[in-house]
């Protein structure tokens, strides 16, 4: 495929992209409720906040523990305070949950969405709809001042994403908020001890964006306010801000989130490209090229059954001989050194033109000298000369 093509294939997966964030600046939408994001749907301020409310208080995050971690505090003092999508707590959270509400603390949930177990143990009801229900652009919430129970409402033009309740047990919960109908969506629930439960369900009102519009800041005070003045510590929650009762999973994201409409476009044109760019390629892979092995070394094979043939014969003087003969072929060939006489003048040249050692080339040479003078060979004597040629010819 030729470069052009493939930059006409690929060209508009790449202006789809693009499009998906340069078309014109956008707000950031990402409703992250993180203590690190300045975007506007996070969590930042309020955070930062929470030392200037309550100057006496040690501020602490729970990242990775869930609430059993609770059990662990002893005394009374603190808030359990949580901001996020949705609350799914198991039986056994709501067990630590409401131990450490008996001892004396409070716990704070700010969510759209709170587990059926715990609102049922606290005798709460809400509508039940799910965190990404399609909301008005626009929130409106409302809250009774704790000091002269004056009510007051604050508004901003981001989402809402916000639930309200359809039940509580009056006795013992009282109303804080509202939303913009008048729908009870701030509750305090007492018991003995001073412990409370706070359940507020519009997290959004927590958000960067909703306290930096206008006076909305004093939605904040007035909310946090109802909790003790004397609180020692105040434990920021990370644990439910993720919905640990589902797996992310980001093609389930792509392809079913609503706000993820361009993405998704963008996701299977880049698929139907990669099959395009498959089936193009796949017909110009080269065929597959044959092994061919290397030529074996035929006059080294004549020269080991030749050997053979001497050996099966006994003929060790003779096989000796070879041997000296093949020695100073290499001696000439190799090391470009005449072979006039086997005398010390020659093992001088040839230890200073290979390198070999002269106290071990000297008794080989002495043999080879020797030789044509032996009138027997044992077998243990030619694998001992056999053996001094071979370290030979390994050094060199």
């Amino acid at each position: 495929m030729s470069s052009v093509l493939r930059i006409l294939i690929v060209m508009p997966a790449i202006l789809l992209l693009a499009s998906c964030g340069t078309d014109k600046k956008e707000l950031n939408r990402r409703m992250s409720l993180s203590r690190h994001d300045d975007i506007p749907y996070g969590t930042k301020v309020a955070y930062e906040l929470l030392p200037h409310l309550f100057p006496d208080a040690t501020i602490t995050v729970s990242t990775n523990d869930n609430p059993g971690s609770l059990a662990n505090l002893s005394g009374n003092g603190r808030v359990f305070m949580v901001i996020g999508h949705s609350v799914v707590a198991s039986a056994s959270d709501v067990t630590a949950l409401m131990n450490f509400v008996q001892q004396g603390n409070q716990v704070f949930i700010s969510a759209n969405r709170i587990s059926e177990n715990l609102l049922k143990s606290l005798s709460v009801q809400t509508t039940g709809k799910t965190p990404f229900y399609a909301e008005p652009d626009s929130l409106t919430v409302g809250v009774y001042s704790p000091v002269d129970t004056a009510y007051k409402e604050f508004a901003y033009p981001g989402d809402s994403y916000d639930n309200w309740i359809t039940r509580l047990d009056t006795q013992y919960t009282s109303v804080l908020g509202r939303d913009g109908r008048g729908r009870p969506n701030f509750i305090r629930l007492t018991y003995k001890g001073g412990g409370a439960v706070y359940l507020q369900f519009a997290p959004l009102a927590f958000s960067n964006f909703f306290l930096l519009h206008k006076h909305n800041i004093v939605y904040y005070e007035k909310a946090l306010s109802y909790l003790p003045a004397d609180t020692r510590e105040i434990i920021w929650d990370e644990y439910y801000r993720y919905d640990h009762s589902r797996s992310f999973s980001a093609l389930d994201y792509i392809l079913n989130n609503p706000r993820a409409g361009m993405l998704r476009w963008a996701f299977w044109l880049l698929l139907l490209l990669f099959l395009i760019l498959y089936l193009i390629e796949s017909k110009r892979r080269q065929r597959e090229i044959p092994v061919i092995n290397p030529l074996s070394n035929t006059s080294l094979d004549f020269v080991r059954t030749i050997g053979r043939l001497y050996f099966q014969r006994r003929d060790n003087h003779n096989l000796a001989m070879k041997m000296v003969a093949y020695f100073q072929d290499q001696v000439r060939t190799r090391f470009h050194l005449p072979v006039t006489a086997l005398d010390e003048a020659f093992v001088d040249r040839l230890a200073y033109r290979t390198g070999y050692p002269k106290e071990s080339l000297a008794p080989l040479v002495d043999y080879m000298y020797h030789l044509p003078t032996k009138a027997y060979i044992s077998d243990e004597e030619l694998l001992d000369f056999h053996g001094q040629l071979e370290a030979f010819y390994k050094h060199t």
